[in-house]
């Protein structure tokens, strides 16, 4: 990797620590050059805690003012014009970078993103895929997760085939298996959304194998789960407090219950090897589909490492031209998956 990737550095809960902890490990083992944008001196001080990065390509972009989980987004956007997502946006517009990452308001790193990079030819609505692990090791994408929460059915037909290109593209499947998220699999199950965009889906020249269920997000037979970002939210979020409630319960199980020291030392290394596929960290952030650009947002509570590999999405979104593949496609299935007028 070679790309120049700007990182916003006052996004997450305890910005700037986790952003610089992660730009130096993106930098030292991606290769990536690293834009922090934010506050230079709040930046320059976490840096100074490390005295190896003087020698890495990093570097810092001051924006003095600072979007926060409790501004509202709309506003944020409109008042904030100097903010740290503003700025590193508009040096991927200005082709300065190849992509943005924050950990900052999702609502308002949406909103600045499709104002100031704009979306793709035949997108209405960019969409947030969530990349997740499943019981078959392969990793499945969900989207929308948030972006969209009211969406009418020609919505998720374009979700569909940028989450199929997305799934090509970076897991590298010829066919993706593409499914409608709904409450049961028959074609006639779902409500009035659900049901007129099985009716889309399945005349598009994808691998669309219906509806699924939300027990089938993690069982490995899909690739790719079509929903609006409201249910898509929900399903996410459930998901991630039930896997911390199997961690938890798993870790105190085997403190109470192994009273050998090899079984122990045995059964941490398995823990830590289930902990590390269940965690979102490794995954990065969630790519915003059908922009203008790059844009990954993570979690507020990303922690260095899943802010390292969110700058490695980044890249690799980049790299292999994601976007163009979106556009160029949608504009090949026109007039399927048109943009809403």
């Amino acid at each position: 990797m070679a790309s120049v990737i700007a990182l916003d550095a006052m996004g997450s809960d305890r910005a700037p620590k986790p952003e610089i902890e992660g730009a130096i490990q993106a930098a030292r083992h991606y290769g990536v050059r690293v834009v922090l944008v934010g506050r230079e001196s709040e930046i320059r001080a976490e840096l100074d805690r490390h005295p190896a990065s003087a020698s890495l390509p990093l570097e810092i972009l001051h924006a003095d003012q600072v979007i926060t989980m409790k501004d509202r987004a709309a506003q944020a956007v409109r008042a904030k014009r100097h903010s740290s997502m503003r700025v590193g946006l508009r040096l991927v517009h200005d082709a300065l970078a190849a992509g943005f990452v924050t950990a900052g308001n999702t609502g308002a790193a949406m909103a600045t993103a499709k104002m100031v990079l704009g979306a793709l030819p035949g997108v209405d609505r960019p969409a947030l895929a969530a990349v997740f692990p499943t019981a078959l090791s392969t990793a499945a994408i969900l989207l929308d997760v948030g972006a969209n929460v009211d969406c009418k059915p020609e919505n998720l037909e374009q979700f569909a085939v940028m989450g199929e290109i997305y799934s090509r593209s970076i897991f590298g499947l010829r066919r993706p298996r593409v499914g409608l998220l709904s409450i049961g699999e028959e074609e006639g199950k779902g409500n009035e959304q659900t049901r007129q965009a099985f009716r889309l889906l399945k005349t598009l020249p994808l691998n669309f194998i219906g509806n699924v269920e939300g027990r089938d997000l993690y069982n490995g037979q899909v690739d790719v789960i079509v929903a609006d970002g409201f249910v898509g939210n929900v399903a996410l979020k459930t998901s991630e407090g039930v896997a911390t409630l199997v961690r938890n319960i798993l870790k105190e199980s085997l403190r109470s219950t192994i009273t050998r020291q090899v079984g122990y030392w045995l059964s941490r290394s398995a823990f830590a090897d289930f902990k590390k596929r269940l965690d979102y960290s490794e995954y990065g952030g969630a790519p915003l589909l059908g922009l203008k650009g790059v844009c990954i947002i993570g979690h507020g509570s990303s922690n260095a490492n899943a802010i390292k590999n969110a700058i490695r999405v980044a890249a690799e979104f980049s790299e292999r031209n994601i976007n163009t593949k979106i556009e160029k496609e949608l504009r090949a299935l026109r007039p399927h998956a048109v943009a809403l007028t």
